[in-house]
């Protein structure tokens, strides 16, 4: 290292920003690519596919991947121009720093890998995000490592591979991320369908309440509306058309509603436990999972009705209490 190269403000925060983003990057991009094998490989035992498990990814690869390639041509370009600028302790620590870290990924990701299947655990999207992690901290490893040490045969060739196979590698993730969630106007239609069962849910909630409350059903939807405890019952999100509803027996009603899409059922596409498919915690309901039951929403695109039969053993009646003046 030579002693008489100061490290200049520009010198600190190029560096410093282009670690950061790196990072930010590598992350963002092991989870989409996580997040969309576990959409095309589902199991039994995972969660539900949230959709801004591939949004979220995406949103930060398209900035941040742009900022770090710039960060790093500033970087070589200076470094051109005074090579002493290679030796300057900031550049080597990030560079030792990324290694030791791509290194310990990669041998943690094999070491998972070995423990999985030992315990009779292993499947398809494992071995294909094993597959990822090798991917993404191989090249990272191998683009830094030859950047550090030039005097290999090939390293500029080498280095240079990597920087296109890096770019090739975000935009082939983000692209079937795209595929995976399909376009900005499909997400508000599920986020619209979303809604509608939510408030058919609510109505269902208070046509039972109603029974258990008077003994009988509502004639109309506008008969739950009740003023004194703030109750209106909710309107289409997009059309504000009214709900269709009718009493078919003693028990026996009937919800209507028009969706936008047909439901698709994306239990298994996320993220074992309680995951959303990614290390984001975020609560989207996109790809809704309804479960069986009375909350068995399933519906095609268009006007789909759902017919719910009361059990009084489940719902009793509410006993009658007089009240006092």
């Amino acid at each position: 290292m030579n002693p008489t190269i100061k490290i200049t403000p520009k010198d600190f925060f190029l560096h410093l920003g282009a670690t950061a983003t790196l990072y930010l990057a590598a992350v963002a991009l092991v989870n989409l690519l996580f997040s969309v094998i576990n959409y095309f490989f589902p199991d039994n035992l995972a969660g539900s596919f949230y959709a801004n498990a591939v949004a979220w990814p995406i949103s930060m690869l398209v900035i941040l991947v742009p900022v770090l390639y710039v960060l790093e041509y500033l970087i070589r370009r200076d470094i051109t121009k005074t090579p002493e600028k290679a030796d300057l302790w900031i550049r080597k620590w990030r560079i030792y720093l990324t290694i030791f870290l791509t290194i310990a990924l990669i041998g943690g990701d094999l070491i998972t890998l070995i423990n999985t299947y030992l315990n009779g655990e292993i499947s398809t999207r494992f071995v294909w995000k094993v597959v990822a992690v090798l991917l993404v901290g191989g090249s990272i490893g191998k683009y830094y490592f030859f950047s550090l040490y030039t005097d290999f045969k090939l390293s500029k060739l080498a280095r240079t591979l990597n920087g296109w196979f890096g770019i090739v590698l975000v935009i082939a993730a983000i692209i079937t991320g795209f595929v995976t969630v399909g376009s900005p106007t499909k997400q508000r239609g599920l986020r619209f369908d979303n809604q509608r069962i939510n408030d058919l849910t609510n109505i269902q909630y208070q046509i039972v309440n109603y029974w258990q409350q008077k003994g009988k059903l509502p004639v109309t939807l506008t008969d739950l509306n009740d003023p004194l405890y703030g109750s209106v019952i909710p309107m289409d999100p997009e059309t504000k058309a009214a709900y269709e509803y009718s009493a078919k027996e003693k028990l026996s009603f009937e919800i209507c509603s028009t969706f936008s899409l047909a439901f698709e059922d994306t239990q298994g596409r996320g993220e074992y436990g309680y995951g959303r498919g990614g290390s984001y915690a975020v609560m989207d309901m996109a790809y809704p999972s309804m479960l069986g039951g009375d909350n068995n929403w399933k519906h095609e695109a268009g006007r789909t009705c759902f017919t719910r039969t009361i059990d009084p053993e489940k719902y009793p009646k509410s006993p009658v209490n007089p009240v006092a003046y």
